[in-house]
């Protein structure tokens, strides 16, 4: 399947105010505000497409002039990573760095587009927008090595639910603990003194 636009990031001024503003003008849902390493960020959605208001802290990490305010980057969504990098790479785009590690969720491998317009490549999809993943099997490892891995994940689940339920013989003994609580309660109360004596 081909890559979607699935993200566009805006430089802010205010995130506060531009996250009110884009709520109210478009009601589009919105996370909390954040605090990340290099800036503020706010993600909004209309359901199809992830808009991320980002107030950078400084001009470390956005690669633009303190100040900028304007589109930062935009974001494409794809199902197997290293072979639409491939793509990239061979259309003229450079390798920029990767925003997290690539097993997060919010994994992002940035490139510069021949004119140094930067964008993503992102195989989980972002906040807001996960529920527009079509195939995410694959991703930055081959299918077969993704496949083996999502079975092991649903073996160890099916592990994990077995040992919270109790073991047959757990539940006889549990059993047979209440049928000794309700006997010893039984001979309490025919024998109300004996407790207090013993």
């Amino acid at each position: 399947m081909a890559a979607r636009i699935r993200h566009i990031a805006l430089c802010v001024n205010d995130i506060e105010a531009s996250a009110d503003f884009y709520e109210k003008a478009f009601g589009l849902k919105r996370t909390p505000i954040r605090e990340g390493k290099t800036a503020w960020n706010c993600y909004m959605s209309d359901g199809e497409v992830n808009l991320a208001l980002l107030q950078y802290k400084s001009d470390v990490g956005s690669g633009v002039p303190k100040g900028f305010v304007g589109i930062h980057h935009f974001g494409f969504q794809c199902d197997d990573l290293p072979a639409q990098q491939q793509k990239v790479e061979a259309a003229g785009a450079e390798f920029f760095y990767d925003l997290g590690e690539p097993e997060d969720d919010g994994f992002e491998r940035k490139f510069k587009d021949p004119n140094g317009i930067v964008f993503d490549l992102n195989w989980k999809g972002w906040q807001l927008t996960r529920g527009k993943i079509k195939n995410a099997v694959g991703g930055l490892r081959p299918a077969k090595v993704a496949a083996a891995r999502k079975k092991g994940a649903a073996v160890r689940k099916k592990r994990a639910a077995a040992r919270k339920k109790p073991a047959p013989a757990r539940k006889k003994i549990a059993a047979a603990r209440k049928k000794v609580s309700k006997r010893s309660a039984v001979r309490a109360q025919r024998n109300p003194g004996s407790r207090a004596r013993g």
